[in-house]
């Protein structure tokens, strides 16, 4: 991995813009480009000293794309996509984060932002349709726009251990992961978590600690990468049809270029499902998920495809008791986020990881151990891999308020947008892949690509119209959030205590926060939005605006 460091932009204190995006990931980074290339003047504020987003914080070992390199990358540069070669099938960490910086440089895109700059507040005024934005550090800035491209994993859960303190060797987060490289070799080593953090972290390390012990709660359904270098004559032919696999992709309810099926799990043979489930599994990845097209909408359908998953797992473990226990029983298969590993499973086969269930004793910390019920593990050191406050966290995180009105209480029983993409009661307040959208059940890159186009669009039109403010309506913002929650009712989503519902984080109010009528759908709906003048959107014409500004100034 290359060495990048931030260049600082201008002093933003004071700073006038069209526009501020915050955050300098994926979404950011395209933000600042589409935006600038309007002739909008951009500011990009990003509290991290470079480039990246999720990318540069998660830097924990064995940290990797689950969706292919080819697809997890960007579609609106011709010239970007034919120069940059993958080195694998799915991307590890460090080369996601030289792709980005790439980017970055290639578009000419760090003096646009200022680093390691946090955003602590930000109020939109109706009287001058402007934005004030503070900064931790002190100062402000103003703008028109404000884009908030904080991504919907990128806020940690808050590690709730009371007796953590009290253990005195050093403590990772898979989050928030040194720069410098960790050498657990030898070390007898804690992980807390099976989700897809956890499962590269472990796969990783278990190779060279001395004892690993893998602390679970709930065991995660995985399926393998199947994870190789790219071959050069693949990606060439891959990148010789781009456009028609961009497209395809954006034509998918997943944004992957991939063939849908419309067969049922139900209506195939015993054998057509064996041989199914079967190759999808050689072919490896998230795309297992749509084998067959009812096993996230029917419990039977579903239980067909958890059995063929579970009889995987007994295959592997060689201990049966383990294996036993690494079996995911609790919830619908899909429902929590699918893992995609590179040997997790086989992993316990090794002599020194031990798998160790924490969901009905817990942990208490000690000086140099863990305990877990009446049993003491000695470690040297322990990785907390715990998860997210997925899709709102880094959002509320900003205390946002309109005219007094703060964003936090506007949502304080659950998320409410309209598309996903802006909020009632806060104007000119853009979510890039926010709630309600298809986001994180999507591949990322293309939702937020059409995000941002449609931002960009709406932003055009708002320009060369005349207009100072655009706000969401809340009927149209209501009727939204009730077609949402209709086609999750429909799956068999809502049945898990996942992140996707908030179930993750104490407090959150349950609510699923995921447009799943897929990226195609989502993507026509809101180009029938623009195309239809924007109805379920009210505007604000700059001369209203003067007008206010005017009739305070004689009073």
């Amino acid at each position: 991995m290359m060495d990048y460091a931030g260049i600082p932009a201008p002093d933003a204190d004071d700073l006038e813009m069209d526009a501020i995006v915050i955050g300098a990931g994926f979404a950011g980074l395209y933000a600042v480009h589409r935006l600038h290339s309007m002739g909008l003047s951009v500011l990009g504020i990003e509290k991290a000293i470079g480039v990246g987003g999720v990318w540069y914080w998660n830097r924990y070992p064995g940290a990797r794309c689950d969706i292919p390199s080819l697809e997890y990358s960007y579609s609106f540069s011709e010239e970007l996509q034919q120069e940059w070669s993958w080195k694998e099938r799915y991307a590890a960490q460090p080369e996601i984060l030289d792709y980005l910086n790439h980017v970055a440089d290639r578009f000419d895109l760090r003096r646009h932002f200022r680093f390691s700059t946090t955003v602590k507040a930000a109020s939109w005024d109706s009287a001058d349709a402007r934005w004030t934005v503070d900064l931790e550090a002190g100062g402000q800035c103003r703008c028109k726009y404000l884009i908030l491209a904080v991504g919907g994993l990128s806020t940690p859960k808050a590690v709730d251990f009371p007796t953590l303190d009290t253990f005195e060797g050093p403590v990772y987060h898979t989050s928030h992961w040194p720069q410098q490289e960790v050498d657990f070799a030898g070390r007898r080593v804690a992980v807390l978590g099976t989700g897809s953090s956890g499962l590269q972290t472990i796969t990783t390390i278990a190779k060279s600690v001395g004892q690993l012990y893998v602390l679970q709660r709930t065991p995660p359904f995985s399926v393998p990468a199947w994870n190789r270098p790219t071959d050069p004559d693949e990606e060439k032919a891959y990148k010789s049809r781009y456009r028609e696999m961009r497209d395809k992709a954006r034509s998918t309810s997943s944004g992957f270029a991939v063939d849908e099926t419309s067969l049922l799990a139900l209506s195939s043979s015993e054998d057509q499902r064996r041989e199914r489930f079967e190759k999808s599994w050689q072919v490896g990845g998230l795309p297992f998920g749509g084998a067959f097209a009812d096993l996230l909408v029917s419990q039977e359908a579903n239980d067909l495809a958890a059995d063929f998953l579970r009889a995987k797992i007994a295959s592997i473990v060689e201990d049966p008791d383990t294996a036993r226990r690494l079996l995911p029983t609790s919830y619908p298969f899909g429902a929590k986020r699918m893992c995609v590993d590179t040997g997790y499973f086989e992993v316990f086969n090794q002599d020194n990881v031990e798998l160790v269930d924490i969901a009905r004793d817990g942990v208490e910390f000690t000086r140099d151990a863990i305990r877990v019920g009446d049993r003491d593990l000695p470690v040297d050191a322990v990785i907390m891999a715990t998860g997210f406050d997925a899709i709102t966290g880094s959002i509320l995180k900003i205390r946002i308020s309109a005219d007094g009105e703060s964003l936090s209480d506007a949502w304080a029983q659950g998320p409410q947008t309209l598309l996903g993409v802006m909020t009632a009661g806060f104007p000119n307040l853009f979510l890039v892949t926010g709630p309600a959208s298809p986001s994180v059940l999507s591949n990322m890159v293309v939702s937020i690509e059409q995000h941002v186009d449609w931002i960009a669009e709406t932003l055009d039109h708002m320009e060369r119209g005349g207009i100072a403010a655009i706000a969401a309506q809340p009927q149209a913002q209501r009727e939204w959030m009730a077609h949402v929650a209709e086609i999750a009712d429909a799956t068999l989503f809502p049945r898990a205590d996942s992140w996707y519902v908030g179930a993750n984080i104490p407090g959150k109010p349950r609510q699923f926060m995921v447009y799943l009528g897929g990226v195609k759908a989502y993507a026509d709906k809101c180009a029938e939005i623009i195309r239809e003048g924007y109805p379920g959107f009210d505007f604000t014409p700059i001369a209203t605006v003067s007008d206010v500004d005017r009739s305070e100034q004689r009073a």
